[in-house]
């Protein structure tokens, strides 16, 4: 039964024409969310791009060529982007302090180059800040603790030019921690963190520098969550249950770093993520083991000429890609058990050699908030996972290190 006065108010909207608004469509409602959250990825590779002086930033680029360029960064909706800052294993003699400062320099130089279109932030309140002036927020994050050189100083030094996260180690051990590989695990070097670890670790959350555990080992990872004050990251990793890879992290990891108060930024590499394609990728780069190995002796560490020689490769012969829904399957898993408030996106764009399919360069970003909707997880869900949740844990980390600073300074370190 309807009740008079319901029934007044129904005469009246008819009798001045109301209009309810209409119903939004799946696409509609994502594009809308998308465009309304901040975006926010903890890892992608074109740094080096930024140090080649012919490499337009504001240029639409191929797909082939490079994933993220500023036109389809904004297509995609990404709002901020840490870059990695990356080297080889060329520890020792002050090479990997050399060119990752070059690196990040790039990264500055991209800022002074497009000043209407990109700007660094050091802290969450200017990544806000950013994103709401229009601009593409950028970030430094130093993927492998071996820039350091074993040296405290040079960590601090890192900190002061704009890096706010480190991950421990690369894909080789430090002479302080041990790491996962790529492939199949490690033999260890040390059982995880050594007592200087440890000591990088403290200082890290006195700077107020994330500390990443993506690409360290197993024990690594439990010495990084024991010796951190700080929530811990974990930049670009997935989940052993939906694929058994030692970059992965197991059920008990996520349950962890979701009590430390961290964040798992999903990658998004097949080869790390999807059962079906990673074998594909794995005969791939079997079959071109020897002529990659021929690229890598002839140019070394110059990753621009490496990577136009490894796109001539893979225009005749592309790498496999996996699936969009699987990738799906391990954000629906750490979400489940880690919890809505500890997960993120960690692309890993144009860091490896394949993507899934509908999620292959920045562009195609709403199709993950599709299918996130899709899979029922609320809009409140999804904005965390596109970008509040990390922002939620690097301001946790900002608050560990401003209390540390306010204490007694700890006697100066001899490294």
């Amino acid at each position: 039964m309807i009740r008079p006065a319901a029934c007044g108010l129904l005469v009246g909207c008819v009798l001045v024409g109301c209009v309810r608004p209409p119903l939004e469509d799946a696409d509609t409602r994502a594009l809308r969310i998308h465009r309304d959250a901040i975006v926010l990825d903890t890892h992608a590779d074109t740094t080096p791009r930024f140090q080649d002086p012919s490499f337009d930033f504001a240029a639409r680029h191929d797909k082939s060529d490079v994933r993220i360029d500023l036109p389809r960064a904004r297509e995609g909706g990404l709002d901020v982007q840490f870059w990695s800052i990356w080297v080889g294993n060329v520890q020792g003699d002050g090479r990997a302090i050399r060119e990752a400062m070059e690196r990040i320099d790039a990264v500055w130089e991209l800022a002074r180059r497009y000043p209407n279109d990109v700007v660094v932030a050091t802290d969450v309140a200017g990544i806000r800040r950013g994103v709401a002036e229009g601009k593409l927020v950028s970030l430094m994050g130093v993927e492998g603790g071996h820039m350091i050189e074993n040296k405290l100083p040079v960590l601090r030094d890192f900190y002061r030019l704009g890096v706010r996260y480190m991950t421990l180690t690369h894909a080789f051990h430090t002479d302080w921690a041990d790491s996962a590989g790529t492939g199949q695990p490690l033999p260890p070097g040390h059982g995880g963190l050594t007592p200087f670890g440890v000591e990088v670790v403290r200082e890290m959350n006195r700077l107020g520098m994330m500390v990443d555990v993506s690409h360290v080992s197993d024990q690594t990872f439990w010495d990084a969550l024991k010796a951190s004050e700080a929530p811990v990251i974990a930049s670009h990793s997935s989940c052993r249950a939906i694929y058994d890879h030692p970059r992965n992290l197991s059920d008990d990891m996520l349950r962890a770093l979701a009590q430390k108060g961290g964040v798992v930024m999903i990658n998004y590499y097949p080869g790390y993520t999807d059962p079906v394609a990673a074998p594909k990728i794995a005969e791939w780069y079997g079959r071109h083991a020897p002529e990659l190995q021929k690229l890598r002796d002839q140019y070394g560490s110059d990753v621009q000429k490496f990577g136009a020689a490894i796109k001539a490769i893979t225009a005749q012969d592309p790498v496999p890609q996996g699936s969009l829904e699987t990738l799906l399957d391990h954000f629906d898993h750490s979400l489940r058990v880690a919890g809505e408030d500890h997960v993120g996106l960690g692309s890993d764009f144009d860091g490896v050699g394949s993507f899934p399919v509908g999620l292959d360069e920045v562009s195609l970003l709403p199709n993950l908030t599709r299918g996130l909707l899709a899979r029922g997880w609320s809009e409140a869900v999804v904005r965390k996972v596109l970008g509040e949740n990390l922002l939620r844990t690097m301001s946790e980390v900002e608050a560990v290190a401003a209390r540390l600073r306010s204490e007694p300074a700890a006697p100066p370190s001899r490294q």
